[in-house]
């Protein structure tokens, strides 16, 4: 009897840029749980709208992960933010600095792989995430609403 061929492989750098953009998506979904608390109930549902897009791409991370043979990371207890979260402004800036994480990791994604699932992963994690802070920075105030090319940092 012949054992069944192992499925196929992602390279090293490939698995631990997709690793990293789990990480943001892990922080994403902690942050978003985080700013509920100082935002008004007019917030609740972009809120939820976003954290719930967070949590399908998690989702849809490990599902591919786990198709490669890998075990995706688990979500941290919790995430330390650039700035302490008071009041409604510091919570939409923490908001774009998660989104803004998100694209950092997905452009490091696109730009480590070969694989055609894993890089339309990678572009639809980019771009819903540009989008969204993109309706964060408009909601607080901030200039630019985004910058010349997402993900850069």
């Amino acid at each position: 009897m012949t054992q069944p061929s192992p499925g196929p492989k992602l390279p090293q750098d490939t698995v631990a840029a997709v690793q990293a953009a789990l990480g943001t998506e892990h922080a994403s979904i902690w942050v978003y749980g985080l700013v509920s608390a100082f935002l008004p109930a007019s917030f609740d549902a972009p809120t939820t709208a976003a954290a719930t897009a967070h949590r399908a791409r998690r989702d849809a991370i490990a599902r591919l992960l786990g198709g490669f043979g890998v075990d995706p990371e688990p979500a941290k207890p919790a995430y330390l933010t650039p700035q302490p979260v008071t009041n409604q402004a510091s919570a939409l800036a923490v908001l774009v600095t998660a989104e803004q994480d998100a694209t950092v990791a997905w452009r490091a994604t696109l730009e480590r792989c070969d694989d055609a699932e894993v890089r339309k992963m990678a572009l639809e994690g980019l771009t819903a995430a540009a989008v969204q802070a993109v309706k964060w920075r408009k909601l607080a105030g901030i200039l630019p609403l985004t910058p010349a090319q997402p993900g850069l940092g």
